[in-house]
């Protein structure tokens, strides 16, 4: 694959196209689950175009998105991206999405967060990646962990679904405690 940006045993990272992506954007998205775990504002279904559009918008505006790929038969499952540089004090923002979930559970994205704090620790030089993450989804905060990331604080109550409040976990991760870790995975 031509447009592969970084390699991993299961996934590849390319980088995004609007024109051959935003179909799978518009499908997830359409899953309620999904979109539970993305975002807490209520769910939005765009259609394709709507979906063009906005993503368009995402990635020009000091967003570096990838694509998750399987690497066993090339299908997009996901995506990754870094958005909120602050080059001065070496930080950024996470975000990560597994579009189906089918492919929920396989560890498909830790491998893909490992392979975006590899290039964002080795060679864009940051120092620390944060990200944020609703309190009942445990699954992301289980891989999350696995890749290094320690909880920081919370948003208490932060949000109410199906009648209860959860919390927003703020979670980060430093290059040092990055690197302990791999020094452990050799």
């Amino acid at each position: 694959m031509s447009d592969v940006y970084l390699q991993g045993k299961t996934v590849n990272l390319r980088a995004t196209d609007p024109e051959k992506d935003v179909q799978w954007f518009a499908t997830w998205q359409r899953d309620a689950l999904y979109d539970r775990y993305m975002d807490s504002l209520p769910a939005v279904m765009y259609n394709k175009d709507q979906m063009k559009d906005w993503y368009e918008k995402q990635i020009t505006s000091h967003l570096s998105s990838f694509i998750i790929v399987r690497k066993a038969d090339e299908v997009p499952i996901g995506f990754i991206e870094i958005s909120g540089y602050d080059w001065h004090s070496g930080n950024a923002w996470l975000g990560i999405g597994i579009g189906e979930r089918k492919n929920w559970g396989k560890g498909y994205g830790t491998e893909a967060m490992n392979l975006l704090l590899k290039l964002v620790f080795q060679e864009w030089n940051l120092h620390r990646v944060s990200l944020a993450v609703l309190g009942y989804n445990a699954r992301a905060i289980r891989s999350y962990e696995k890749a290094g990331f320690k909880t920081e604080g919370a948003l208490r109550g932060f949000i109410q679904r199906e009648g209860q409040r959860w919390d927003m976990y703020m979670m980060g991760i430093l290059r040092s405690d990055w690197e302990k870790l791999q020094e452990n995975n050799i």
